[in-house]
């Protein structure tokens, strides 16, 4: 297949340029003041589909941000692939901690990316790897060679709960019908390493409000005589778990099912280095539930963090008061058999339970999602491991993550279909975080698997 390396070859300069330009918009999809980049990078999508050779393209209006919509059918009686990807991206806050402006793109070498990294927010979540799709198909079709039907989906509102998504799947089932879904939203283990996801954990992801006195008071009059909502939000959020870190919700392990001997010895396939772990992340020690390894409580364990915590004076200088609220922002990962909406209510009414007389308490649930597993025994898991081992000449190894794509389970659910996670990003390149980056080892890479996934499933399909 070497017309595949070929034509990467003598365009990848075009395909990196092309990324660069599409990581300079900044959509934001939380905040609506970049409401108008949200709207001018899915024109953006649009145009690149069109570019590709994509036909019968909508920038389909949601009551938030729009999706886009593109297809290419050369036979309804070849199978069809369902391309999903998001063009939103997470703020870029804390802006001090970048070393490039996070919508200012540089292509930098690191340790992992000897051959360079592209540092921009969105680069590998999820801009760089919805793209390979658009360049993969490109591929195809300058070549001839796309051997089934490809329709696109790609939103603006993963970053905020595909909420809109939802809606816009229900009422276009017809639209969206296809053979298998395609998402590359997630990773691998390393470069020398391929692995597939197999499981992604669902999400319930809420805030909290603790209020106390009417107004912020001066600490040094009222310390010691009213609650300050501070310290009490820090002693209930540090009640949620035990001192073998096992979450104390009642009821939230229920449903969860205990891992078998069998699954073990699976989970610790993987390659892991616990030590390269630590150091990578500059940690003297790891910290999680007792009884279960690093990978299993990343891939099959559920969790609960605080993502965020705020309430009284934190500007420059000092301001000695008892603020009148606190604030905080926790997300639980939940594992197969656990409902979002179950665990969010479980611990609504747990909050509302340890919360004392001295204050009132509010819990705001902003978005969820289901677990997701996907089996490897189907046809389209088996054509792209098949086609990660013809470019990464190795087989991939089938891995559970800790992260959580709510549409997914949404997609078998309306649709009926089961998506492959064929991602190409790697833990260390800071999605969500500061300097995010995105190898072009593994752009490419990307835009060189996806056609054998294609070719692959076609053949298998058929045969089938």
């Amino acid at each position: 297949m070497n017309y595949i390396k070929d034509y990467i070859e003598e365009n990848k300069n075009r395909f990196i340029d092309e990324l660069i330009e599409l990581l300079k918009i900044p959509s934001i999809s939380a905040d609506p003041v970049y409401k108008k980049d949200v709207l001018d990078c899915a024109q953006a999508v649009a145009e690149s589909l069109a570019d590709s050779g994509a036909d019968n393209i909508e920038v389909c209006p949601t009551p938030g941000h729009p999706i886009v919509y593109g297809e290419k059918i050369i036979d309804p009686n070849l199978p069809t692939v369902l391309v999903y990807g998001h063009y939103d991206v997470q703020p870029a806050d804390p802006l001090e901690l970048w070393d490039s402006g996070p919508f200012e793109p540089v292509i930098k070498k690191t340790e992992i990316h000897p051959e360079g990294a592209i540092f921009a927010r969105g680069s590998c979540d999820d801009k760089g790897q919805f793209y390979m799709h658009v360049k993969a198909f490109e591929l195809m079709m300058k070549t001839d060679t796309l051997p089934c039907n490809i329709k696109f989906m790609i939103e603006g509102e993963e970053e905020v709960g595909s909420e809109n998504l939802s809606l816009f799947v229900r009422e276009n089932k017809s639209k969206l019908s296809c053979d298998a879904i395609l998402i590359s939203d997630t990773g691998i283990i390393a470069n020398a390493t391929p692995s597939i996801t197999t499981g992604l954990k669902g999400l319930s992801y809420l805030e909290v409000e603790v209020t106390g006195p009417n107004r912020d008071l001066h600490s040094g009059l009222y310390g010691g005589a009213v609650a300050n909502p501070i310290n009490i939000l820090c002693e209930m959020i540090a009640s949620m778990k035990d001192e073998s870190n096992y979450i104390t919700i009642p009821g939230f392990y229920d449903k969860v099912i205990d891992l078998s001997e069998q699954e073990r010895q699976e989970i610790a396939r993987a390659p892991f280095s616990l030590q390269e772990y630590k150091d990578a992340l500059d940690l003297s020690d790891i910290h999680g539930e007792e009884g279960y390894t690093t990978m299993e409580r990343i891939g099959v364990r559920p969790t609960l963090d605080v993502n965020g915590i705020w309430g009284g004076y934190i500007g420059e200088g000092a301001k000695t008061v008892i603020p009148s609220k606190a604030y905080a922002k926790i997300s639980m990962r939940l594992v197969p058999n656990q409902s979002d909406k179950e665990i969010t209510k479980l611990f609504t009414d747990y909050f509302n339970n340890i919360a004392p007389k001295s204050v009132s308490v509010k819990v705001t649930p902003h978005h969820g999602g289901e677990p997701y597993i996907s089996p490897t025994n189907i046809v389209a898991y088996k054509a792209a491991s098949h086609a990660m081992e013809t470019t990464f000449g190795k087989e991939p190894v089938p891995v559970k993550s800790g992260g959580s794509i709510p549409i997914v389970a949404l997609f078998e659910k309306e649709l009926n279909v089961k998506s492959i996670l064929l991602g190409f990003g790697l833990d260390s390149d800071a999605i969500h975080s500061p300097n995010e980056h995105y190898g072009i080892f593994n752009y490419l890479k990307g835009i060189e698997t996806i056609p054998y996934f294609f070719l692959n499933f076609t053949k298998m399909f058929d045969a089938n």
